[in-house]
């Protein structure tokens, strides 16, 4: 299911950051960032009036610049535009943007901000009625005012949430990775037709593409992402939004496929992508891309498949598919694999089950001590899927030691498979709060 996407655009400086902060941060229920995005916040899930969405952040929008960067800027803007349910304008002042805005065909909530410096009631604010997008809502990012109001309108424009839950059943499969790894060449090779640009020059595909495919194996959407460069090669601000566009299709999804090239192995870059995928707690395949051009003995792959095993040891449950695009080698196990991945993300592991499992492991490997104090762990039980999360009470969270937790993980495996997706552990303690 697809939670509706809240953009916040404007020109630079007009406080698009702060309203960002601090409608993620400390308003209220709006809950948590993703995790995975290293140093800006550009992106995260929120709560209002029982609905979740997402919120994204952009970088300053100038209407008329012929400046590299700032044209970037405002393109990848666009992005967050084209893919928003709802587009926060955040202004002083400005109808440049705002003519933009109209022409997305998108709804608009016009937020005045800085408004804590002259009172929502100054006759300043009805200047902004000119920009053509409605009743502004004074709001001040510093301070919180007025940012229920805003949420308020957001909300209102969102599709009814009985037509979210009815979406689609489409697994969504987001393929990124480097420039020029093969995503698109993959996508073109399962459509049979050339539905997405494909170029020699890194960097072609410049937006998230979606593509519906229906097959004997099911139903299907697959969300082609722009490559994502090193830092030494780009602009950080640019790399800001090429990061983001991945971080974006990686929430849609519901299965990753982090394509890799034969010929580099796992580059330091293709680590980073893939503890994107990790982070954000999606069911994952590591897709060995270009396998057609490798010179082979009896033992490549084997050989290969442990190399980036160890260079990938942080995600040990992802399958490796060797794959040729250019020959189709391999391309049909894609299918069997997302469905079993995606099966074995939402799997539910009933408590009786679970307990039983831990009753061996701990007759198995007693729990750690310190100082005189055993661990005691009680019981554990499943709150979620997509991925797995499960929560486990015990005497003392101190002295459950992360090796094992890792242990446990490793024996709940052993005995559920639970192959392909990342595990959430939930370390309770008696007293902790729900």
């Amino acid at each position: 299911m697809s939670r509706p996407l809240v953009a916040i655009v404007g020109r630079p400086n007009v406080g698009k950051s702060y309203l960002f902060n601090r409608l993620v941060g400390r308003r209220l229920s709006i809950v948590e960032d993703t995790p995975g995005v290293t140093r800006d916040r550009l992106y995260a899930e929120c709560e209002w009036q029982g609905r979740k969405f997402d919120v994204v952040d952009t970088g300053g929008i100038e209407p008329n610049t012929a400046n590299e960067i700032l044209l970037f800027m405002r393109e990848q803007a666009m992005l967050a535009i084209d893919a928003a349910d709802v587009i926060v304008l955040v202004t002083e002042i400005g109808t440049g943007i705002a003519g933009m805005l109209q022409r997305s065909g998108k709804p608009v909530v016009l937020a005045v901000n800085k408004m804590d410096s002259i009172g929502p009631n100054d006759p300043g604010i009805y200047e902004f009625y000119n920009l053509g997008l409605g009743d502004p809502i004074a709001v001040s990012a510093i301070h919180g005012h007025g940012t229920g109001d805003l949420l308020d309108a957001c909300v209102a424009h969102f599709p009814p949430a009985d037509e979210e839950e009815e979406e689609d059943d489409r697994i969504k499969v987001a393929v990124i990775g480097k420039p020029n790894v093969g995503k698109s060449s993959l996508i073109n090779h399962i459509l049979r037709e050339k539905r997405v640009i494909v170029a020699d020059m890194p960097g072609t595909t410049r937006d998230a593409v979606d593509t519906p495919v229906e097959n004997e194996y099911g139903r299907y959407l697959f969300i082609d992402t722009a490559g994502i460069r090193r830092k030494s090669k780009v602009n950080e601000r640019v790399e800001r939004f090429s990061v983001m566009r991945a971080q974006l299709a990686i929430e849609r999804s519901d299965v990753c496929l982090i394509m890799i090239d034969a010929r580099e192995g796992v580059t330091e870059q293709d680590t980073k992508i893939a503890g994107l995928a990790h982070e954000a707690g999606k069911a994952s395949i590591v897709v060995v891309n270009k396998w057609d051009l490798i010179e082979k003995d009896t033992n490549t792959m084997d050989k290969m498949r442990k190399e980036v095993q160890r260079d990938l040891s942080f995600m040990p449950y992802a399958p490796v598919l060797f794959i040729s695009c250019l020959t189709g080698q391999r391309t049909g196990r894609i299918f069997e694999l997302v469905n079993y991945v995606n099966e074995q993300a939402s799997m539910r592991i009933t408590t009786g089950m679970l307990n039983n499992v831990l009753a061996d492991a701990q007759a198995r490997q007693q729990p750690p001590t310190d100082k005189g104090r055993r661990l005691k762990v009680y019981y554990m039980t499943q709150t979620g899927v997509k991925p797995p999360h499960f929560v486990i009470f015990c005497n003392s969270k101190e002295l459950f030691h992360f090796s094992y937790q890792r242990y446990i993980e490793n024996r709940v495996r052993a005995a559920f498979g639970l192959e392909g997706t990342p595990i959430r552990i939930t370390i309770r303690q008696k007293g902790d709060k729900e």
